[in-house]
Order: C-alpha cells, then structure tokens, then sequence
C-alpha cells in the first residue's frame, strides 16, 4: 500500500493539471464565443440596416458596386456564425473531456529513445497550447491502437510516416466520473478480463453504449481497417458487431478514407425504427454528428414514390401468423425467389427485352403528315447507345422527334393563322387563336409521345407475370423452384391488390434503377449495412445501384436469419454482388452479452458444428415453465416478472413470436402491472416491462428475457429454430422460457 500511495498522488495530480488545462481553454473559447455572438448580433443588425437603406437602389447598374459589398458583408457574417457552431461543438468536448479526461495510459518507449513515455488516451484528445504537447489521445489516433492490441512487451502501431515499433511497460485503466478519479488499475489479461465483467454485470442501457474503455483487438482490427473496400463481419450474437460498426464510422470521420469524412457521406442500413433509434446515441456520444440512417423500407418508398408498400415488418409478421403452414411457406418462397440471382437475371433479361417486345410505339402525326412510324422509332431507339439507361435513350428520342417537330413549327403556325383568319368570330384575334391552337396541338402531342417514352413499371411489371411461357423464355437455362406455378399465381393475384406487397416493391425497385438515370449518390462514401443475413441477392444489387463508388461495411450472423435458412455462403455471394477491389471477412465467435449459461442453452438451436464462445460469466441457469392452461401460465409469468424487478432488472422483455401474439398477451396482462407494447411505430425507451415480437428484438438486449408460447403450435420448424436463438441471445442477465399445450420438439429434453 505504502508502494502504491505515490502513483496515487501522481495520478490524482495528473487529472487535476489535465482538467485545469481543459477549463482554461473552455473558458477562453466560452469569452471567444461571447465576443463572436455580440459581433454576429451586431453584423445582423448592421446587415438589415444597410439593406433597408439601399435596398430600393440594389437593382441598378450605377449601384452594382453595393450589391457586390452586400454579398460580401453576408458572407462574412456566415463565416462567423461558422465559426461560432464549430466553437460550441468544442465546447461540448471539452465538457465532457472536464467530466472524465481519460481512460487509459500506456507507458510506451519509442525504439531509439531512452526513455517511456506516458500516453494518455480518451475519448477526444487535448493539446497543452502553451507547450504543443498532447495532454490526451483521442481513442482513434494511431498510437492508441497499442492499448487495444498489445499486452506488456514489443509493439507497435502504423503511422502515417509508416510502422512506429517500441515497447510497452505499463497499461492502466481509470474509472473517472464528475472529474474524479474514483479507482485505477494496471492491466494484464485476467484483471482485464475482470474489469470487463464487472461491466457486463451492469443492467442494461434503454440506448447502446459506446465501448472505447473495452474494445477488442479483432474488434479494434476492423474498425481501423482503411485498405478494403468491403469489410464483412460475421458475427456472434452480442459480439458487439453493431458497436464496431458504429465506432468504425466514428474512426473513418476521424482518419477519412482517401480524404476525411463527414456524417454526410456515410449512411447505416438499419433493420427497423426501434433499432435505429437505439443506437442513435453513440456517435453523439464519441464527439461526431449522427450519421444518416435509411431503412430499406425507406429506400423502397423513396424510389418508387408511394406509400402504399408493405413494409418488411408487415411481410414478416403475414408470413409468421399465415393461418396454414402452407400460407406462410408459398410467401417464403416467393420472396426467397424474387430475392435470388436469378429472378435478378429474369428482370435484367426483361429490362434488354423492353425496347423490343413491350414499348408500344405509336406513329407521330404532325401537320397532318407522319413525321416519324412506329417501326423507325424502334429502329432509332434500338441504335442508341445500350450502355445508357432505357429512360434516357427514350428522353433522347423525344427530344429528337421534339426537335423535327420544331423545324417545322413556324410552317405550321402560319398554316393555323390562315385556318383562324377564314374564320369571322376571329377576325380580331387571329394571332391568339393560332398560338392556342398550336399549343393544344402540342399537348396531345407530348402526351402521345409520353405514352412510349414514360415507362408505366407496375404496368410492365404485370406484363412479365401475364404470359407464363414469355415468362418461362426469359428463365431459360436458369433453376427454377419446384412451386415456381404457386410463386407466378400469387404474383398475379398480388398485383391486383393496391397495396405493393414487399417482394414485388424490390423488383420494382431494381428495374427503376437499372433503366432510369442515377441520381447523384457520390456523397455517400461508406455504407454500413446491420442485420445483412436477412437481405437476399435483390437487396444488395438495389445498394450497389444506388451507391456504387462507396466503401461497404457489412454485419451479419447466419444464425439470427428470419425468414429463410442462410450459411457462410452469403458473404460469397455479397462480395460477387458487390465486386469491389480488395474484401475481407472477419468472424467474430465471441459472445459478450449473455452469460455462459444463456449462451450455453442458447448453442441447442444452432446448426450443427456451429459453436459459440461465451465470455465467462455465470448466472441463473434457463428454465422452462408450462402450466395445464392460460390464466395458470400467466400468474406464473407475472410471477417471474415480480422476481425479476426484485433484483432490480430495469428492462424485462416478454418476447414473442409476432406481433399478433404479443397483442394477445398484452390484453390479458396489462390491467395487471405497468406493460408497454411495442410494434414497428412505437418510440419508447426500452425500460421497465415490455412485450416485444422477435423480429423487432433483433440488435437489441435486455436484462431479462421471458420468451413466451413456446408451444409446438408457435415454434417447430427450422425457421422457428433461428427465432428462437434470437429471442435467448437477447437476455443479459436471466432468460425463462413459457408454454402450455404441447411443449416445442426445439427445446431440449428436460
């Protein structure tokens, strides 16, 4: 004890001389940002002033010169607004670097020098002003990453300038809250591991939680990965891939790619709303702006501007509740085809066909002359240039007939005035009667030539499905399903709906892109895509099209699929779809969230020789509970409900198969204790008792899980298998499973 007492003096004074440099500077910039809102108050009124003087005399050429000034004056006063948001921003970090300054420190000793040096690395990195020392690290600056990848010992870290190797001699991890430093500790593997522990044990957050103080090496491996273009992660569930994900954008703004990245050039695929706003938080909580996120619902209605699409939660839960088993296995199918390569091949088959077989040209009258047949505009379209899209050869066309149309217009006009002049009632308006003519003409002449040039897709769409043997030709050399007869049947009864059913708004969606001109996606420089084993072949040919200069991160786990079996082939078929330069996968096996008995009872449900590795760290072991009927089953729930709020669980999630199921228990439960529903719209923070369906508890985790229904009626297929892997993999702390009837033949025997 008597040992330590001087690293704790030293420590203790480190912080304070780090937090007083903070201040100093916070106030400096606080004083600076004062002076800046009086003179950006100042320059409005100054602006207004001015303006309402000259304002009047702006518009003549004499006074050019004002106007020139004006401009000038505006601008400046942008700048300083500019500058002021970019001062605030400061501000904010140096508040919470004042809060808690840092994390961890290496002691590192550079090959060449005599001496350690003591690194200092926390969430955003400060600069002694008076010395130009760094104070702190930020986390993502390349020394740091030899805290996350090394023990004691050679290491080393890539630079700018290339490889700096050296030695590390101590590694040092600190709890600081409110600018105190409430412990430390020095690091090897086991206290490492148990610090890491330590927080897992805690309840869980309503929001995810950023993990700079716990990141992993293979974790800390792909988030500063900056040579491939394709990053792909399978993962384990609660191998924390989404965190990664998250702080990888967070590292790209900090180091950039080619040059640095804002929150505007990089976009998260996000699986539902309840996850998007989950994870929402993090960035923020790193220092950078939000990114923006899309759900592919969203990427749906905005390319094909309707609202009336069935969502992909809509889809999930009609083929989860199908009355039949056979109702809910031909909408599988259906979408397992419409998503696959080869109906992919189908539509481009049909997209190369369209100029041919389904475009019905008309011949163009004008003058009461053929100015152009319909056999010569198939020719004339059928010359340009294939590498265009459809819809800018058929633009080029138009204008092309547009332009004869203009030769002879003045002919025409003329022809119209002499028609008009023969007429008494017109003698005095001759010219405006001819001009009125003339654009009615052109009115219908537009909307017949919009009748070829403007593609009607849902109308073309059905043409596809209308004729089986056309259908069938298009296929030729390509494997069909055995039920493909049920697939062309729904399709059609489907498409006499108003509402777009999901599979079918994807294949709109990728003939729009694939014969419409692309709208200017180069903002967009790495696209993160969560949840990507749910996504079939269609979904990433829609992502390529639309962002196709971007760098991919790619998340994914197999064994969470809903709605179909999926394998590790998925990421082969990603990276072939994808075709970019250098890809990679990474695995990560390792499992964080759950404890070993959840995880260990969770492993029944995966596919055989796929195995899972838990982070050690015991609990209550699973249990399943039946009861003869319903009213029994439910005392015995809100009973397990009761027990979990006494240890003082903040988030209890009663998971269930759909939705449907999870109304149900929700009417029978919620006069009996406080009980939220959550569906697709609801935006609550994930706290205290909630019922939840499977599919929207992906991503997310909760203290404890009651997974209820689980009867052989809810759960026996394969498929059932994956939900339920879901459902257990999202309980921290405690998981129970409830049935009554007939027991599911997925659970183990008792």
């Amino acid at each position: 004890m008597e040992k330590r007492q001087p690293e704790q003096v030293f420590e203790s004074s480190h912080l304070e001389d780090t937090i007083a440099i903070a201040r100093e500077q916070l106030a400096a910039i606080r004083r600076k940002n004062e002076e800046n809102k009086a003179n950006i108050i100042a320059a409005k009124k100054e602006l207004r002033e001015d303006t309402s003087h000259s304002i009047a005399n702006l518009w003549s050429k004499d006074d050019f010169l004002d106007l020139v000034n004006l401009s000038q004056f505006a601008n400046q006063v942008s700048d300083k607004l500019s500058e002021y948001d970019l001062q605030a921003k400061k501000m904010l970090a140096l508040e919470k670097l004042i809060d808690s300054p840092y994390f961890a420190r290496i002691d590192f000793k550079f090959d060449g020098e005599a001496d350690f040096e003591k690194i200092y690395i926390g969430r955003s990195s400060l600069q002694d002003e008076q010395g130009y020392e760094m104070v702190v690290y930020d986390w993502r600056s390349p020394i740091s990453s030899v805290f996350y990848r090394f023990t004691l010992g050679e290491a080393f870290y890539e630079s700018p300038s290339g490889r700096i190797t050296g030695q590390v001699n101590l590694k040092r991890q600190y709890e600081i809250k409110r600018g105190q430093l409430e412990y430390y500790f020095d690091a090897d593997v086991q206290i490492i591991d148990e610090f890491l522990r330590k927080l897992l044990s805690q309840n869980a957050s309503s929001q995810m939680k950023t993990i700079v103080e716990t990141i992993q090496k293979e974790q800390d491996m792909i988030i500063r990965d900056m040579e491939v273009d394709l990053m792909m992660v399978q993962g384990a569930a609660g191998s924390g891939k989404t965190s990664v994900a998250l702080h990888r954008a967070a590292y790209l703004m900090y180091q950039g790619l080619t040059e640095k990245l804002t929150h505007n050039n990089i976009v998260v695929i996000s699986p539902n709303r309840l996850f998007e706003r989950y994870i929402a938080n993090v960035l923020p909580e790193l220092g950078e702006s939000q990114v923006n996120s899309l759900l592919f619902d969203d990427i749906l209605s905005n390319l094909l501007q309707r609202e009336d699409i069935q969502t992909r939660n809509q889809f999930l839960e009609s083929v989860l509740t199908s009355e039949s088993q056979g109702g809910g296995t031909i909408l599988k199918n259906a979408m397992k085809f419409k998503g696959s390569s080869q109906f992919v091949e189908i539509l481009r088959r049909f997209i190369a066909d369209l100029p041919t077989h389904w475009i019905e040209f008309t011949d163009i009258y004008y003058d009461g002359k053929v100015l152009a047949s319909r056999q010569l505009l198939k020719i004339e379209l059928l010359k340009r240039n294939p590498e265009l899209p459809l819809s800018v050869r058929l633009q080029h066309l138009e204008k092309s007939i547009l332009k004869s149309v203009h030769k002879q217009r003045g002919e025409r006009l003329e022809k119209l005035r002499s028609y008009v002049a023969e007429k008494p009632e017109h003698e005095f308006e001759v010219e405006e009667v001819a001009r009125m003519l003339s654009i009615q003409e052109s009115t219908v002449l537009i909307k017949t030539i919009h009748k070829f040039t403007e593609l009607d897709y849902v109308e073309l769409y059905r043409k596809l499905f209308s004729d089986k043997n056309y259908f069938y030709s298009l296929a030729e050399g390509l494997e069909l399903p055995a039920c493909i007869e049920d697939i062309l049947s729904l399709t059609r009864k489907n498409l006499q709906k108003r509402e777009l059913q999901h599979d079918d708004a994807l294949a709109l969606a990728f003939l729009q892109l694939k014969t419409k001109s692309k709208a200017d996606s180069k903002a967009i420089k790495q696209v993160v895509i969560d949840e990507a084993q749910d996504y079939h072949s269609i979904h990433f040919e829609i992502l390529k099209a639309l962002f196709p200069k971007a760098r991919y991160t790619v998340l994914g786990d197999i064994n969470q699929t809903i709605g179909k079996q999926e394998d590790i082939a998925l990421y082969d078929r990603v990276a072939k779809i994808l075709a970019k330069e250098k890809s990679t996968l990474v695995t990560l096996a390792k499992s964080f969230r759950c404890t070993q008995d959840i995880l260990e009872y969770s492993a029944q449900f995966l596919s055989p020789g796929f195995t899972l590795n838990s982070f050690s760290r015991k609990g209550d072991a699973p249990e399943v509970f039946t009861a003869p009927n319903q009213a029994a089953l439910d005392q015995i729930i809100l009973n397990e409900i009761n027990n979990c709020q006494e240890k003082s669980y903040q988030s209890i999630g009663l998971i269930c198969k759909a939705e449907k199921d999870a109304n149900a228990i929700y009417g029978r439960l919620k006069d009996k204790l406080s009980l939220q529903l959550i569906n697709s719209d609801t935006e609550v923070d994930l706290k205290g008792v909630f019922i939840i369906p499977v599919y929207l508890s992906k991503g997310l985790e909760f203290d404890a899980v009651l997974i209820c229904d689980v009867d052989e009626g809810h759960f026996h297929s394969e498929d059932d298998r994956n939900l339920l892997y879901i459902a257990c993999t999202r309980a921290l702390h405690r998981l129970n499973l409830f049935y009554t009837g007939d027991r599911s033949p997925l659970l183990s025997a008792e």
